[in-house]
């Protein structure tokens, strides 16, 4: 199960810059360990990170398979209007994991 961290202020002033924090579960399994069968665990690491401030991307990232299980990404943005901050992180397996969180400026 892929659980999400999201901390982005709920409110803010326009032109105001805001730190923007997101972490996410996941194994992040390289595929150069072997399972208990002796066999290659396939790799499955998150390999792309996006967030969309009202569906305009602001930041994205590339991982690779040196990154942490359960990164972790800081970034800041100017907040320009209320609105959503919609994160992607998509792993080798193709399944995306969408979260959300939503900001007033004033």
């Amino acid at each position: 199960m892929t659980r999400a961290l999201i901390n982005v202020p709920k409110t803010a002033r326009r032109g105001e810059i805001i730190e923007i924090k997101a972490m996410i579960s996941h194994p992040m399994e390289t595929g150069h360990r072997m399972g208990p069968n002796g066999v290659a665990i396939p790799r499955d690491i998150l390999h792309r990170f996006s967030c969309r401030y009202d569906d305009e991307e602001i930041f994205a990232a590339e991982l690779f398979p040196a990154i942490s299980a359960n990164p972790f990404l800081s970034f800041s943005t100017v907040a320009t209007a209320s609105g959503t901050l919609t994160f992607t992180w998509t792993d080798d397996a193709g399944q995306a994991y969408t979260e959300s969180a939503e900001i007033a400026v004033s």
